[in-house]
């Protein structure tokens, strides 16, 4: 594992796998993904180390300082994910009329 190659700040953090205790997460500002990095999961809030669980990061020397778990903005997330699948699949009328 290398240092998390980010600038020092603050980021809105997005757990996607949690395997063999490392933990892929993924880093956000102002809603866009700005990187991703391969981190020890006891580096994160012991209930922020599942898939899709949503932190507010802080990094310094490339490295995690501080790390905050979002519960209801992880069950918020998971919610707006379902609802775009939901109208997804839904299919559109047919015009074959036969």
């Amino acid at each position: 594992m290398s240092d998390i190659e980010l600038s020092d700040g603050t980021y809105t953090a997005v757990v996607d796998t949690v395997e063999d205790g490392l933990a892929t997460v993924f880093f956000e500002r102002d809603d866009e993904e700005v990187g991703n990095a391969v981190v020890e999961a006891t580096l994160l809030p012991p209930d922020a180390r599942h898939a899709d669980a949503v932190l507010s990061v802080t990094i310094g020397d490339g490295r995690i300082e501080a790390a905050s778990y979002y519960p209801e903005s992880t069950a918020n997330r998971a919610a707006e994910a379902q609802d775009r699948f939901d109208r997804l699949s839904k299919r559109p009328p047919s015009d074959d009329h036969e």
